[in-house]
């Protein structure tokens, strides 16, 4: 038996919420990894833990509908942890704790045609001296495929407008760039796999205003045998499920 709030995998690969999430207004986030939530039934304004170290641009507005998922499990201090957003009608997914699960749950189930074919998934895998790559795929015959996946999540302007990522700068995704890159060379397929937890966009694009050196790296990357991909997502209270496609806005 799971334990309250946990995710588990449906047989349709569709990544679904063990327990019922509660529904609250967002009264303001804080400290990175705190959010107070006003709770609908209750009324009661809560602290739940904030599972998204970035800068959530476009999903953190005070007064914002969210969800929360109750943490049941030994040693949590906190009893809730944020899960999704209300944007202009659209659920999105803040967690970054879900897109490797939803990565590995769709690859199994053939859901990203342009990673399958592969016999074994493994997950966290030491690559280097000191840093570990979110996905290994292997198959008999052929190199390996590593894949670093990001979870997405801004959206700015109305209609026609791209998610994007990323929401803050980061060097720590320009390190895993340059460490595809270097696997890449060596006769490795190497994925960038960006998965945006929303579906209210027809493509995908690098947020080069905010952080300059991730789009560069990008480019560089992809110059040098990176493959870059992006996957929408159908978010709703009960499920989160890969959707299709998105194309990307060269960096």
């Amino acid at each position: 038996m799971t334990a309250a709030g946990v995710v588990h995998t449906a047989p349709d690969a569709a990544i679904m919420f063990d327990s019922p999430l509660l529904p609250g207004t967002l009264v303001r986030r804080y400290q990175r990894f705190l959010a107070d939530v006003a709770l609908d039934e209750s009324g009661q304004v809560v602290t739940a833990h904030c599972p998204n170290s970035g800068s959530m641009l476009s999903v953190n507005e005070a007064g914002s509908r969210v969800w929360l998922s109750p943490a049941d499990g030994p040693g949590r201090r906190l009893r809730y942890t944020w899960e999704l957003v209300a944007v202009n009608g659209t659920l999105v997914g803040i967690n970054t704790g879900r897109p490797n699960r939803i990565a590995a749950a769709a690859i199994a189930a053939g859901r990203i045609p342009e990673l399958s074919g592969y016999s074994s998934i493994r997950r966290e895998v030491k690559v280097g001296t000191n840093s570990r790559i979110d996905l290994v795929l292997e198959k008999p015959e052929g190199p390996p495929c590593y894949v670093e996946v990001k979870n997405v999540t801004l959206r700015r302007g109305g209609n026609g407008a791209p998610v994007e990522f990323p929401d803050a700068v980061t060097s720590r995704g320009a390190k895993h760039l340059k460490e595809l890159a270097a696997l890449a060379g060596t006769g490795a397929r190497a994925v960038m796999l960006y998965l945006a937890q929303r579906d209210d966009a027809d493509a995908f694009a690098i947020a080069a205003d905010i952080d300059p050196d991730y789009g560069t790296g990008l480019a560089a990357a992809m110059d040098g045998g990176v493959e870059a991909l992006c996957y929408a997502c159908h978010v709703s209270t009960k499920a989160i499920v890969l959707a299709g496609r998105l194309p990307l806005i060269a960096p």
